[in-house]
């Protein structure tokens, strides 16, 4: 369990500096090959930033709405309080909030920029089919989330994404439209790579970038897995607890792309293995259940 933890921490954080690396070194060909020079990287940061600052401190009430999830009260879920209460304890963590998506589909998610402005969400599909040790499971997975800042990892990285986006669509509409900078670039066959990396860069660094949130998005549900498993000292409830949320075949309604990744399962049932697996938000459900039957 523990080789488990620390292989996925160390991936996540080369798979985080890998990306901080590759945003600056867009905006220092972006720089170098467009009339733009250094402002437009400048300016791109300060979007970003307002974009992250926002997101900072709004994302889980965003995400909250379009769940359409409501407060969980105490008198209508006792039990769903008692196992949250419970875990936050034994994690030594401030109580989340609790909310519910009225939804017969088993999933959950957790969002809030630190433990102490977390919440949790579960669907009452996920209340009405689990037992206890399976919900204890669930809910040690999200606590964790909140525990290793996944919730806001995942936002910087998304904001990484745009800002990507964003250079990357600044620098296409240059060369196309006669925007690309004369001066500085190099010349002869060092300049003629540079403008050539420049122009791919353009066309495939949304796409890169996408992976690698999907691949960080990926490891940290394994990091989850195992630290739900340490928390609750039986990874079994938690297998036990992704294989009916897996074979449950309905749709969760109220998700969509921009919040699947957040659900403790693809909420939109998607399937991909080999290949196709590189899109996929969530790391395969067989490999995350074998992986907690084998600690």
């Amino acid at each position: 369990m523990w080789e488990q933890i620390t292989s996925n921490r160390v991936k996540s954080a080369i798979l985080v500096g890998f990306f901080v690396v590759f945003v600056v070194f867009l905006g220092w060909i972006f720089g170098r090959t467009t009339v733009w020079g250094p402002a437009a990287p400048v300016l791109a940061a300060v979007i970003a930033g307002v974009a992250a600052f926002t997101s900072y401190y709004k994302s889980d009430s965003i995400v909250l709405a379009l769940s359409h999830a409501r407060p969980a009260e105490k008198g209508e879920f006792p039990y769903l309080h008692n196992v949250v209460e419970g875990l936050a304890i034994a994690a030594g963590l401030p109580m989340p909030r609790i909310y519910v998506i009225d939804d017969s589909a088993p999933n959950a998610f957790a969002t809030g920029r630190n433990p102490e402005h977390a919440a949790i969400a579960v669907t009452t599909g996920l209340l009405d089919k689990l037992n206890r040790t399976e919900l204890e499971g669930v809910v040690a997975h999200e606590m964790s989330h909140i525990a290793d800042y996944d919730t806001l990892l995942m936002t910087l990285t998304v904001v990484m994404v745009g800002t990507v986006a964003l250079v990357s669509d600044w620098m296409f509409r240059s060369f196309l439209f006669g925007g690309r900078r004369r001066k500085n670039v190099g010349g002869g066959q060092t300049g003629s790579i540079l403008l050539l990396v420049a122009v791919v860069l353009a066309i495939l660094s949304p796409l890169i970038a996408q992976l690698i949130r999907l691949a960080i998005s990926r490891r940290r549900e394994f990091l989850a897995d195992a630290n739900a498993a340490r928390l609750t000292r039986y990874p079994e409830g938690l297998a036990s607890a992704l294989e009916r949320i897996a074979g449950d075949r309905e749709p969760l309604e109220v998700a969509n792309k921009a919040t699947a990744h957040l659900y403790i399962a693809n909420p939109l049932k998607e399937r991909k293995r080999g290949f196709d697996s590189l899109f996929s938000t969530h790391p395969p459900v067989e490999d995350r259940i074998a992986a907690l039957r084998s600690m």
